[in-house]
């Protein structure tokens, strides 16, 4: 299920998809707790060095913020 949506938000196609993907980023990041803006940042930094054998580590129900 996590491979698909990682290739559906790819090619998200139209803006009304585009939207609907990041409303379902975000009401996820609140579920769990988290300030949707905080998790994407951090999210987005933490990308280009963290390992890829842990990388459902940022999943938003297993992300540890920094800090």
């Amino acid at each position: 299920m996590i491979a698909t949506g990682q290739a559906n938000w790819l090619f998200a196609g139209t803006l009304a998809t585009s939207k609907r993907a990041a409303t379902s980023l975000i009401q996820t990041d609140k579920l769990n707790g988290h300030d949707p803006y905080e998790y994407i940042k951090d999210v987005l930094q933490r990308l280009l060095t963290h390992r890829v054998s842990q990388i459902a580590n940022l999943l938003p129900h297993r992300w540890p913020p920094a800090g």
